[in-house]
């Protein structure tokens, strides 16, 4: 059964845990607020990989979704990883699963891709790839891909496009998006601004290009920080998942920061990335599980590619 301590218990229970366990909670920008609160870090994927990589804790609670746990376990071997709800999942990588790339390559073996994966995908597609990125450094990534093999980008068609127009790379892009980032439209953003004509928009590279032409700044959400703490703008229309907006109104307190809209809600959630709550980070660390586990010989192959965007990113 689920913990049903009062919230003030849960938390200090859950620091009790953390103690006794020796284990580092690492948190999503989407996560929901009191996961945020109580976490030692919060970051985008690149932060958090970093974060997995250096850390000397046994236990990793990883509060996010399942990629992202499995990235701190292909890190990291020989500690516990856990993720609060096994089920909280990402669209990005159930569009790219690893049997059809790897078919997919199969048919192209005379092409020689060289393939760039997007973080949002599983260990099974990272052992596929040459190198990993995160949409905090996709730019530099393809920047540095060898200029005599065709580029294979996967899975975020949307994010592709982006790095495309950055670096004027070509690439053959896979079909994939995320469900949260393709809700929003030029119409849902263009009503806001209508209301805030004195706004500007800061988007996430994963929305359309429709919503992304509309943006004063296209970037991860690490970089939101300090566009917006930058910007002299005092109205901010934040085009991202919405867990972002907790982090950013501790972070600039003094702006007006607002939602970026869907045409079918005031805000754009994440299901799977809402999955996880206190009681269920209180349990894992409590139980330790669930458990993120690889196949070795995966996560060998896997490690490769995320160790090279490491040290490119440096």
């Amino acid at each position: 059964m689920p913990n049903t301590a009062p919230v003030l218990d849960l938390k200090e229970d859950i620091l009790r845990l953390k103690k006794e366990k020796n284990a580092i909670i690492l948190a999503h920008n989407y996560q929901i607020g009191p996961i945020q609160d109580i976490a030692d870090y919060v970051g985008d994927s690149l932060g958090l990989a970093y974060k997995a990589q250096e850390t000397v804790a046994d236990v990793i609670a990883f509060c996010g979704v399942h990629f992202m746990a499995e990235t701190a376990k292909i890190l990291n071997p020989e500690k516990t990883v856990v993720l609060p709800d096994k089920d909280a999942g990402c669209s990005l990588e159930q569009a790219c699963p690893a049997d059809k790339l790897e078919a997919f390559l199969k048919e192209n073996e005379d092409k020689n891709y060289y393939v760039i994966a997007y973080i949002n995908c599983s260990a099974g597609v990272k052992a596929l790839c040459d190198v990993i990125c995160t949409s905090g450094n996709a730019v530099k990534i393809v920047n540095l891909a060898p200029k005599d093999r065709p580029i294979l980008f996967v899975p975020d068609e949307n994010l592709g496009q982006w790095v495309i127009e950055q670096t004027g790379r070509q690439m053959d892009l896979w079909k994939g998006n995320c469900y949260v980032h393709v809700e929003f439209t030029q119409q849902s953003i263009q009503r806001i601004k209508d209301d805030y004509p004195d706004a500007v928009v800061v988007a996430h590279p994963e929305c359309p290009k429709a919503v992304r032409l509309l943006a004063d700044e296209v970037c991860s959400t690490e970089k939101m920080i300090p566009f917006c703490n930058n910007t002299p703008a005092q109205n901010i229309i934040v085009v991202t998942e919405s867990g972002m907006l907790h982090r950013l109104q501790k972070e600039v307190p003094d702006k007006n920061l607002i939602a970026g809209p869907t045409d079918h809600c005031a805000c754009a959630d994440c299901r799977y990335m809402k999955m996880n709550t206190l009681e269920k980070l209180h349990d894992s660390l409590d139980k330790l599980e669930p458990t993120v586990e690889l196949p070795e010989e995966i996560r060998i192959k896997a490690e490769v590619s995320l160790i090279r965007m490491l040290e490119q990113s440096k």
